[in-house]
């Protein structure tokens, strides 16, 4: 995959170490394969962060960050993965996931409006809460499983694509000694 392409957009690892929400996980920042671009540890930063966007709590990036610590895989990918989710893209697709949900569950789904509200919450949410709740489990699973599959492979059609770039390109002619 193309390692520089990624250390270009991604921040530091000390930006992620002052940040002040991330800065609570201590030392266990401090493990290298939280940093290191390789196959499996960005594919796993994807999967980690793609299954948290689907949680619907705030502070996902904080879960995504707990996820890729205990996992053990690339922590600023799976931070910034989460951001599929953000106030524009999270009503539509939490439609989808509670329509799933409504779906797996054989219900049919509720006609509600949304409405940002306490008292939409405390009415409302007691309707619609299973469904959504297990289409956003289906859903961030399926997400994950495709993002990790998406990225091992992109990987390795970088690796192989570059390998054979560099088997086909001519030799070096031999330089005149002078």
């Amino acid at each position: 995959m193309p390692k520089r392409l990624l250390r270009k957009y991604l921040p530091d690892h000390h930006t992620f170490r002052e940040h002040p929400h991330l800065a609570r996980f201590g030392h266990r920042l401090h493990d290298p394969n939280l940093w290191h671009l390789n196959r499996r540890s960005v594919a796993g930063g994807f999967a980690a962060g793609l299954f948290m966007a689907w949680i619907p709590v705030p502070f996902q990036m904080a879960l995504a960050a707990a996820a890729a610590i205990a996992l053990r895989v690339n922590l600023p990918i799976a931070v910034v993965t989460v951001w599929i989710t953000n106030p524009v893209t999270m009503p539509p697709l939490f439609y989808l996931a509670y329509k799933v949900g409504a779906l797996l569950m054989g219900t049919t789904p509720e006609h509600f409006d949304f409405e940002l509200s306490w008292s939409w919450l405390s009415s409302e949410l007691g309707i619609v809460w299973r469904p959504l709740l297990l289409g956003c489990l289906v859903m961030g699973a399926a997400s994950a499983a495709a993002g990790y599959a998406t990225a091992r492979g992109l990987w390795r059609w970088w690796v192989v694509r570059k390998h054979r770039r560099r088997r086909t390109r001519p030799p070096n002619p031999p330089s005149p000694i002078g």
